[in-house]
This record gives structure tokens, C-alpha cells and sequence, in this order.
């Protein structure tokens, strides 16, 4: 009995020494990467997708092709100009009186160019011009919109990466005592201090644990592919990440107040209200009469003698004035048609309000419980570490089995995985509820990174008479 009591307290010491080497994992990277010389942060990672995500520079390209359309709208206060040239040839028959045949071969040319003026067209431009100003405005709270899905995104791909990869060493840390603790057994057994019971339970675990490493090493290639794509690279020594907590509101109605000023989605659809109605007085525009002025000149030859002229040359100018009468009813069901477009906008503008308010609801109580459970996590970590030490010198008492220490041990790699998820969650709740009260942007963040300014290409094009070549070269 006694000898068996050393033999057990030489094992238990031995795997005491193996349990230690997991330790308290805090926070969501591996003890390694904090010493590297050369690793990533959350925000250059940002910094990263901000410049070269796809999807949000697709975003971009979307919104310089709607800058376009106020330009486009402009055209119909300008002058269109029209050149023409016609020229041929023509064959002449001609009977005299006296019965004779003459005949030619002409070859008539003319050329001209006219210029019309619009005067007065029931204000459609002007409401025209309106209405493209706000598709931009609106399409700039979408591109910010996009732009802060993709900031999220990628705060929730880089901790999704550095959560993984603290499970992992934590699953090989948890196979090698594993590992030794199913050697120790196996030698107790062939000194005949242990049933076969014993060793069959600590195989059993290692199996279990071996099958646990595997899934984390793939949800962390997966994760990491995941990284790749949101972020621009490869993953490689990434650093803790942070929350955002100094940047978000201080109580929920602050939440709720400010998302609602500010969150993209509640303004562009706000500028969708406005634009469904500036549509209406667009419609109504073609019941209204329009008033154009057009000035032409042409200059044509003749090679037919017979005429009597062999150049004609005109220049005309004429005001025209066009009022509607009936149109079969198009134009009437057209200003019907944009009036429901509007009360379906305001209805819509409604919904987003709703949703944005439940978003930040959620957003801000997701990120209490997220400290909460923070709190909770590190707390579990500790209880279960100081249990897994009674239980081993219990153990060496002979007051517990191997099963017990194996359970022991497997509550504390379980409380490690939960603390390692909820910090993860932790970061990401922080950055959801800035993204849902609208500031989760490069300036807010303070990345460095030139902040992307859709006004600027706006202001290239919005008052561009000609060029097919965009203001980005191609």
C-alpha cells in the first residue's frame, strides 16, 4: 500500500508538471506572437481591407458610375449640337419640248449643323439634377454602409484567426499530457498498480483529444482562408486585439440616439425619400409645355446646269413652343406610379428605423454580455485550474481515480476554449455596436490609411462638358 502511494504521487507529480504547461490562456493570441518582432495588428489589418477588399472597391467603382448621373442630368440645360453631311450620286433623265433626251450624272452635297436649345421643359431638368445630387448622396451612405461591413468583417475574420490559434496549442498542449498520462498509466499497469479499466479511460481521452486538435487545426485553415480573402493576405503573427469601447456611446438611448442620426442605412434611405419624391415632379414634368429654340445653317452644291443655281446655302433660327393635349394616358399614370414609389419609400425608411433600432439594441446588449461573460470565463479558468491541482493531490492520496483527474483536466481545457471565445466575442461585440450607431470608419478608428472621399471624383466629373476618359486613367 505504501509503495503503491509513492508510485501514485511520483505520477501525479509528473502530471501535474504536464497540466501546467497550458496555463491561463488570456486573451486571443498564443504567449509567442506577443514576442515577435514583426506582427500584425488589428489596425493594420483594418488598414489593409480598407484598401484592397473587393468588395469594397467594387463599392467605390458603383459609386463613381452614379456620380455620373448628375452630369448627365446637367446636359439638359446645355446646347446639343448636330452636325450633318450628305453627298451622293444622282442620275437625270430629262425630255425636253423639242423631244430631246438630256441627260447627267450629278453629285449633290450638303452639309449643316444645327444647335437646339431647350428654354422651358415643365422643370424636368431642374427636378432631374435634384434627383441625381441625391442618388449620390444616398449611394455615399451605402458605399459607407459597405465600407463598415467590410471593417467588421474583417475584425471578425482577424479574431476568428487568433481565437483559432489559441485553440490549437491548447488542444496540443492538452494531447501531450494526454499522451503522458496514457504512458503513465501503461506502466502502472504492467507494475500491477492499476486495473486495465484505467488505461483503456486514459486512451479513450487521448482519442477524444486527438479528434478535438483536429477540428480546431481545420476550423484555423478555414479561418485563415477566410483572412486571406476579407483582409488581402496570409495571415502570419497577429497581435491581441482590442476592443473599441472608448469610442462607443455611454448609455443604450445614446446608442439609439446616435444610430439613428447617423447609422448609413436610416440615411440613404432617408435620401431615397427624397428621391422617390423629386421623381414625382419629374413625371408631372411631361403634362407641362416645353419651349425649345433651334438654329441651323447648311450649305449645299448642285452640278445640274438645268437648276439654275449651282450652290444653295440656308440659316434659319426658330422658337417652338409644344404643349401635351392627351397622350393616352401615359404620362398621368406615370406621376400615379412615382406617387406610390414615394409612400413605399417613406414606409420602407420606417422599416429600416425599426430595424436599426433593434440592431443597436441587440449590439449594445450583446456587448454587455459580452464582458459579462468575459468576467464569467476568467473565473471558470481559475476555479477549474485550482480543482484540477486538488484533484491530482488528491489523487496522490489515493482519494481519487485517474478518471477523476482526466475529468478535471477536461474541464479546465473546456473553460479555456470558452474563455477564448467569449474574448473573441468580446472584440467583435464592440466593433458591432460602433458599426450600428454609424462610426465604425477609418476616421473614427483613427487608421492609417487615406480615407477613401467619394466627393472628390464627384467633383471631376460633376461639371465635365466632354471626355471619355474617367479621372482614374482608363
Amino acid at each position: 500500500m505504501i509503495r503503491h502511494a509513492i508510485r501514485t504521487g511520483r505520477w501525479m507529480r509528473r502530471a501535474h508538471r504536464s497540466g501546467a504547461r497550458l496555463g491561463i490562456i488570456v486573451g486571443l493570441s498564443l504567449v509567442s506572437l506577443l514576442g515577435a518582432a514583426k506582427a500584425e495588428s488589428l489596425p493594420e489589418a483594418l488598414a489593409k481591407a480598407y484598401q484592397h477588399n473587393p468588395q469594397l472597391n467594387a463599392e467605390r467603382a458603383r459609386q463613381r458610375a452614379t456620380d455620373e448621373n448628375v452630369p448627365q442630368a446637367l446636359a439638359g440645360y446645355r446646347p446639343q449640337i448636330i452636325a450633318s453631311l450628305s453627298a451622293g450620286l444622282q442620275a437625270v433623265r430629262n425630255l425636253l419640248p423639242d423631244n430631246t433626251i438630256q441627260s447627267a450624272t450629278l453629285k449633290p452635297w450638303t452639309i449643316g449643323v444645327t444647335v437646339t436649345q431647350t428654354l422651358f421643359n415643365g422643370f424636368k431638368t431642374a427636378n432631374s439634377v435634384r434627383v441625381a445630387e441625391l442618388q449620390v448622396q444616398s449611394g455615399r451612405e451605402a458605399l459607407r454602409n459597405v465600407g463598415q461591413g467590410v471593417l467588421l468583417d474583417a475584425v471578425s475574420s482577424y479574431t476568428n484567426v487568433l481565437a483559432n490559434q489559441s485553440l490549437v496549442e491548447a488542444q496540443r498542449s492538452n494531447v501531450a499530457f494526454l499522451r503522458e498520462t496514457l504512458s503513465i498509466a501503461q506502466k502502472r499497469l504492467n507494475a500491477g498498480d492499476v486495473t486495465p479499466t484505467d488505461t483503456a479511460q486514459a486512451e479513450a481521452r487521448l482519442n477524444r483529444g486527438l479528434a478535438d486538435l483536429n477540428a480546431a487545426e481545420v476550423n484555423l485553415a478555414v479561418s485563415q482562408a477566410i483572412y486571406a480573402q476579407v483582409i488581402g493576405n496570409p495571415p502570419a503573427q497577429l497581435r491581441p486585439a482590442e476592443t473599441v469601447d472608448r469610442y462607443l456611446p455611454r448609455s443604450r438611448d445614446d446608442a439609439l440616439a446616435m444610430a439613428t442620426k447617423e447609422n448609413p442605412a436610416v440615411q440613404a434611405a432617408s435620401f431615397d425619400v427624397d428621391i422617390a419624391s423629386t421623381t414625382i415632379r419629374v413625371a408631372e414634368s411631361s403634362l407641362l409645355p416645353s419651349v425649345t429654340l433651334q438654329g441651323s445653317a447648311s450649305h449645299g452644291s448642285q452640278s445640274d446646269p438645268t437648276l439654275g443655281t449651282l450652290r444653295n446655302d440656308q440659316a434659319s433660327v426658330v422658337g417652338q413652343v409644344t404643349a401635351p393635349i392627351y397622350d393616352g394616358g401615359t404620362a398621368a399614370s406615370q406621376t400615379r406610379q412615382t406617387k406610390e414609389l414615394a409612400s413605399q419609400s417613406r414606409l420602407i425608411l420606417d422599416q429600416v428605423r425599426d430595424q436599426t433600432r433593434t440592431a443597436t439594441t441587440g449590439a449594445w446588449v450583446a456587448n454587455e454580455g459580452a464582458k459579462i461573460a468575459v468576467a464569467a470565463s476568467e473565473s471558470e479558468v481559475r476555479a477549474a485550474a485550482i480543482a484540477l491541482q486538488g484533484v491530482q493531490k488528491e489523487a496522490q492520496g489515493g482519494q481519487r481515480t485517474t478518471v477523476d483527474v482526466l475529468n478535471a483536466q477536461q474541464d479546465l481545457i473546456l473553460a479555456k476554449a470558452r474563455l477564448i471565445g467569449a474574448q473573441r466575442d468580446r472584440v467583435i461585440a464592440s466593433y458591432t455596436l460602433l458599426g450600428a450607431v454609424g462610426r465604425l470608419d477609418v476616421k473614427t478608428l483613427n487608421l492609417n490609411t487615406p480615407d477613401y472621399l467619394p466627393e472628390v471624383h464627384y467633383q471631376q466629373v460633376r461639371d465635365a462638358w466632354h471626355g471619355l476618359r474617367t479621372p482614374s486613367g482608363p
